[in-house]
């Protein structure tokens, strides 16, 4: 994710990092090996793990995948910080990161969050058949791409609403952090500011046929390699795409880049992810 929005942007990019020990190793002694220009342009604020001391440390460590709820806690882990984008680690950047940035001043005076949308089909969408607890809208919203005013959600009460919502759902919850999430703007749907799906491009918006029309109109801004996407052979499309990123070298172009990922997914055309990306009129998107 670092490196692609590195790729993506020429402007500064703060990250700050949660990580546990071992991870915080390997991200520095793979981002050490990056050239002076890369990271002239870049500052790394490396934090550990840390959750909230109300006795279930253990559980939300592990509520879903290994730290991914401690987006839950970020208004108090970074009480010096006004907003963040929270990117989940397997998501990639196809445009600049400010393209999404930019929706901080998009929001009203009451949203306090954006996210896009789960898959919108009332046939295969998680929510709509399976949830047994309350969800945003009518298909519910993916939480890997999070544009967070943290301000306001200190206002809202945020950390201390989420524990009443965990204290309730518990025991009907499937997804972890991410339905937690979801219950709180089913109750407060005002508090939400909703973005595209091709913001959070997940592969159920292409696994059967294209749901995501703004993708098709403008292309991907964020891909999303969720269940694992990025790493098996079940969407060798959205592999395609990161295996061209993670080869790609900070001194050649973007050309290069693009030239690199239309020849990978060209041999991907057999799959349904992959005629969606390759008929698409920009897979990346320079602002």
């Amino acid at each position: 994710m670092m490196k692609s929005a590195l790729i993506m942007s020429s402007t500064f990019i703060r990250f700050i990092v949660l990580a546990d020990d071992k991870s915080s190793v390997f991200l520095n002694e793979a981002i050490r090996l990056w050239p002076d220009n890369i990271l002239n342009r870049m500052s790394l604020d490396l934090r550990p793990i840390s959750f909230p001391g109300d006795g279930h440390h253990d559980y939300w460590k592990t509520l879903f995948k290994l730290c991914s709820s401690e987006r839950l806690f970020l208004p108090s882990l970074l009480e010096e910080v006004d907003s963040v984008l929270y990117m989940d680690v397997d998501t990639v950047f196809l445009t600049s990161p400010l393209r999404v940035w930019q929706h901080l001043g998009e929001m009203n005076e009451m949203q306090m969050v954006a996210l896009a949308p789960e898959k919108q089909d009332y046939v295969d969408g998680w929510y709509s058949a399976f949830a047994k607890h309350p969800y945003y809208g009518k298909f519910g919203v993916n939480a890997g791409v999070m544009l967070m005013n943290l301000t306001k959600m200190r206002q809202f009460g945020w950390e201390k609403y989420i524990l009443g919502v965990y204290e309730q759902y518990k025991t009907r919850i499937v997804w972890g952090d991410q339905d937690l999430i979801n219950i709180v703007f089913h109750f407060h749907p005002e508090k939400l500011y909703v973005y595209p799906c091709n913001y959070n491009y997940i592969a159920h918006q292409c696994s059967e046929t294209s749901l995501c029309k703004e993708a098709e109109q403008q292309g991907i801004y964020v891909l999303h390699g969720n269940t694992e996407a990025f790493l098996n052979d079940r969407q060798p499309a959205f592999k395609a795409v990161y295996t061209s990123i993670q080869k790609h070298s900070f001194g050649d172009n973007l050309q290069m880049l693009l030239d690199n990922m239309k020849e990978n997914l060209m041999k991907t055309s057999n799959t349904s992810c992959g005629k969606v990306m390759n008929s698409l009129s920009k897979l990346l998107i320079e602002t």
